[in-house]
């Protein structure tokens, strides 16, 4: 159970789904089961919102999939994929991603971010001195430590991939994953 929470809180939850895409695919080849994240940030609290952020890349599966996001209880943000003269890419949420929190954050007592990326802990402190419990649900092995050591609670999904991850991986890897990760843990203790 997640430190200081009761079932009265009214949480928000706002996804980098970029973010969790490629951290689940070059940590682990698999994708993220963004219900069980859903289900797992909200823990009986209320759900206020939940925004998943995504970049539309002109990919086959990409409408069955933020369809999918919206199924199972995310309102989904697009944004067009933007390419530069000389080929470069570029495809981000990080404003708008902040800029719905601030608007959310006089609406909520806990705050969700999920994502890694180390570019949101302005977005955290900001939150926290406004009175609301920040959390964070990433992977710490592709997270930023600043912004994890900003975030008044961090889910680790590398603690339990099994947990959050859908795909190739069997549950013979998650259990030699989940071994390496408890002995690492052993070591730095140390």
């Amino acid at each position: 159970m997640i430190p200081a929470q009761h079932k009265e809180q009214r949480v928000a939850i706002f996804v980098d789904v970029q973010n969790m895409y490629y951290s689940a695919k070059n940590l682990y080849g698999a994708k993220v089961d963004f219900g069980r994240v859903l289900a797992s940030g909200v823990a009986g609290r209320k759900l206020v919102r939940a925004f998943a952020y995504v970049i539309k890349a002109d990919v086959g599966a990409e409408k069955d999939f933020f369809g999918a996001l919206q199924k199972i209880g995310y309102e989904v943000k697009e944004k067009d994929l933007q390419i530069f003269l000389g080929g470069a890419k570029k495809g981000d949420w990080d404003v708008g991603l902040c800029m719905d929190a601030v608007r959310m954050v006089p609406k909520i007592d806990v705050m969700i971010l999920v994502s890694g990326d180390g570019d949101y802990t302005d977005l955290l402190e900001y939150a926290r001195s406004q009175g609301v419990r920040t959390e964070v649900i990433a992977f710490g092995k592709t997270g930023s430590s600043r912004l994890f050591s900003e975030a008044d609670f961090v889910v680790d999904m590398d603690e339990s991939p099994e947990k959050f991850l859908i795909g190739k991986i069997g549950k013979q890897k998650f259990s030699i994953l989940r071994e390496f990760n408890k002995n690492e843990s052993e070591n730095k203790a140390r």
